[in-house]
């Protein structure tokens, strides 16, 4: 056992145990889902009223609609539960009504923290974001949960509100809530409806419509992985403490000849400086979310983080939870094949592909 590790600490799954899912349907939580599921547990999953249920289709599973932003609503729902995973945020670069954020983001888990422990739950844990921890200056130093992020650093009211929610989560912890925080990395892999961002660099390199790039880096993770660290965190995480969890750090250039070896497609050699991913943003941040009030084609939050080296260390997780992940290439491979086969692809490049698989 390592020095993090204490068995108090640990609230080991067993089969059949009741565990209420959050943001259920999302891309992490429905993988959480699926990881549950495979356990044995028994799901309840918590869902916006009128979300889709797309990604937990087919499965055997309790499913109720619920506003995490009306606690006499919530607090029945979580009833009989022995664990919560708090999934749910709302996670977009322009918003129309920048309010929301901190209504779902911050009230809904303090929502949902008073509504687990009010039904008794036994343990909780609340997905974080990376985008809550500093980075350090230079290429080449990952940061890890001893990182502490600067304020102007925080772009965009996803970032904040996060960071506000994360504090929020760390009180509770604080004053006993048996709660443990998970920060995951940039996911990859099936399921991926939206897309997130880092899916859409890779739906956009499928597409051809990635000319260039720019000089950024991120941890990549399989999305799988992501979902089995957070159920290291609720039978392992101690109280109150963080864990990254993520996968391979890569810089974009890497990034996209991976893509390139796993679908035989031509990878984009160009590369951009900084500045101009950040004028295209604020360009389109002015006409079309200003001017227009629709969704930018370069979110300025997003142009402002392609400046960053968004890598980090995951070794707390590693050491205290025994958490594993696959290479990155294979989660790129897995959300390729999806995308594709999902009709994500225009058939014309589809038609391009030859596919690779990854070594194992």
């Amino acid at each position: 056992m390592s020095a993090g590790r204490s068995p108090a600490a640990d609230h080991e799954l067993a089969a059949g145990d009741l565990v209420a899912v959050t943001g259920a349907a999302g891309f992490i939580g429905s993988a959480i889902v699926r990881a549950l599921l495979a356990r044995g547990a028994r799901v309840r999953a918590l869902l916006e009223p009128g979300g889709s249920a797309a990604n937990l289709e087919d499965l055997e599973l309790e499913v109720l609609p619920v506003d995490i932003r009306e606690p006499d609503a919530l607090g029945p729902t979580l009833e009989g539960a022995r664990f919560v995973m708090h999934t749910a945020a709302l996670f977009a670069f322009w918003p129309k009504d920048p309010d929301v954020f901190y209504d779902i983001n911050v009230g809904g888990t303090r929502n949902v923290i008073a509504a687990a422990l009010g039904a008794g739950c036994e343990r909780i844990v609340y997905t974080s974001t990376v985008a809550t921890v500093g980075l350090h200056p230079g290429a080449d130093h990952p940061a890890d949960e001893t990182s502490h992020a600067r304020i102007e650093h925080l772009f965009g009211r996803y970032k904040r509100s996060k960071y506000v929610a994360e504090h929020e989560a760390l009180r509770a912890a604080a004053e006993g809530a048996p709660l443990t925080l998970v920060h995951p990395t940039f996911p990859l892999g099936p399921r991926d409806i939206r897309p997130t961002p880092t899916g859409k660099v890779l739906l956009d390199f499928l597409n051809g419509r990635m000319p260039g790039f720019v000089d950024t880096a991120m941890n990549v993770a399989h999305v799988e992985d992501l979902a089995l660290g957070h159920l290291l965190a609720l039978e392992r995480g101690r109280q109150g403490r963080s864990y990254i969890i993520g996968g391979d750090n890569l810089a974009m250039r890497d990034l996209l000849a991976t893509a390139a070896r796993c679908t035989g497609l031509p990878a984009p050699t160009r590369q951009w400086p900084s500045a101009f991913g950040l004028g295209a943003g604020l360009v389109s941040d002015l006409v079309e979310g200003r001017l227009l009030r629709r969704t930018p084609r370069v979110p300025l939050e997003a142009a402002r983080m392609s400046r960053e080296h968004m890598i980090f260390d995951d070794s707390r997780a590693r050491d205290e939870l025994g958490y594993t992940s696959r290479p990155a290439a294979e989660a790129v491979y897995d959300s390729a094949r999806w995308f594709v086969e999902h009709r994500y692809v225009r058939p014309e490049r589809s038609a391009k592909i030859t596919w690779s698989p990854p070594a194992s």
